[in-house]
């Protein structure tokens, strides 16, 4: 068994962290995150290193499947800001790995290119106001009109939208149909008419504005079905299949960055910091602290990784993304709240980047499938869940 990162990666790693030094600097990360600010001209660098296409195939202009390389990517980039990690997901993992998956010939051809230049971005919408973890309930519909769709309803934290150019946008789509079998996705675009955006204030994940999105009466060609016509009523295998499973590793992803961060941040903090004499460091309790996050950290990087390996090999892997995203988010709040406490006052206030981790990890165990979703996911995939 070998645990290493390919040569390719690793040299990719070396070049995403000169870049994070470069173009994301801790003092634009932190202004980023206080002007709830999208940083569009460092994206377009970013996607000036090729990383966009990592789930593009080649002949549309991408490297390849490559799912590992994906989640290391996040992870570097959540390091540092959040204004950045979740747009390179929403245009790698949203709009690529999606339409290279389940788009027909045609949308393949006609966008895939774009995301692999990063011109591409795909913002979410599955959740609705009263619609969460259940999706396939949800009550926005789409009717057809000829070579037309008509679309109303409502979707809800909704992030990225005013900065994205589709909503890829999980409706029902046959309300008489049969639970499971009555929805599709389809891919509708943030100008068209009746599309109207309002951001919702959240605590952390700035950068990014989560949104409440309405669509009234919106028309939209019926080419924007995801897979075409034969995709309509297509949609729940969709979610199932290309999307849901490394969802959960895009935000497993995210939570070791961030905790990644935080040890660093408490670690040096750890070296700098003296009291009654000597740094607090020096004291077994902060030792045992740093000592614990350290493996917490590296035991949750094993199974994000682990995980992906077998995403990228196409073998079942639902249960271990399941245990990965729990294990990775709840183990990457406590590391930024362990974080905090190390830095005592210091932890609480803007002036230290500690104290965004703890707003931007805190949301981690919620989206992509709460901790609770995950927990029933890993009974009943494990075979542990007895029937009522």
């Amino acid at each position: 068994m070998n645990f290493d990162l390919p040569d390719h990666l690793l040299q990719l790693r070396d070049v995403l962290r000169k870049f994070v030094e470069k173009e994301m600097p801790r003092s634009a990360a932190a202004q980023w995150d206080a002007d709830n600010h999208f940083p569009r001209n460092v994206f377009d660098k970013l996607a000036a290193l090729g990383v966009m296409g990592m789930t593009v195939p080649e002949e549309y202009g991408g490297s390849g499947r490559d799912i590992v390389g994906t989640m290391m990517v996040i992870e570097e980039l959540s390091r540092r800001s959040m204004a950045v990690a979740i747009p390179y997901i929403m245009t790698t993992c949203y709009a690529g790995m999606n339409l290279a998956e389940c788009g027909s010939d045609r949308q393949r051809q006609d966008l895939l290119p774009r995301v692999a230049s990063g011109e591409l971005i795909f913002a979410y919408g599955w959740t609705e106001p009263d619609v969460g973890g259940d999706l396939a309930a949800v009550r926005t519909t789409a009717r057809r009109e000829g070579s037309e769709l008509v679309i109303n309803g409502s979707k809800r934290f909704c992030s990225g939208a005013e900065f994205s150019d589709y909503i890829y946008t999980l409706v029902c789509s046959d309300p008489e149909g049969q639970r499971y079998h009555n929805l599709s996705m389809i891919m509708i675009p943030v100008d068209a008419d009746g599309v109207s955006i309002q951001r919702m204030a959240s605590m952390g994940i700035k950068g990014v504005p989560t949104t409440d999105v309405a669509f009234e009466n919106v028309r939209v060609s019926a080419d924007l079905i995801m897979g075409g016509e034969a995709g309509w009523n297509r949609g729940w295998e969709m979610l199932t299949g290309a999307g849901l499973d490394v969802e959960k590793l895009e935000v497993a992803a995210m939570a070791v960055g961030i905790a990644a961060a935080a040890l660093d941040d408490a670690a040096q903090y750890a070296r700098e910091r003296a009291q009654f004499g000597k740094a607090i460091g020096a004291f077994q309790s902060i030792q045992h602290k740093l000592a614990d996050m350290r493996t917490q950290l590296e035991a949750a990087r094993l199974m994000l990784y682990r995980a992906a390996w077998l995403s990228d090999l196409h073998r079942p892997c639902a249960l271990e993304t399941s245990m990965a995203k729990l294990h990775a988010t709840e183990v990457g709040k406590a590391i930024a709240l362990e974080a905090q406490t190390i830095l005592g006052a210091y932890g609480y206030v803007r002036d230290f980047d500690v104290e965004r981790y703890v707003r931007d990890s805190l949301l981690m165990p919620i989206i992509g499938g709460s901790s609770a979703i995950q927990r029933n996911n890993i009974a009943k995939l494990a075979g542990y869940a007895v029937k009522a």
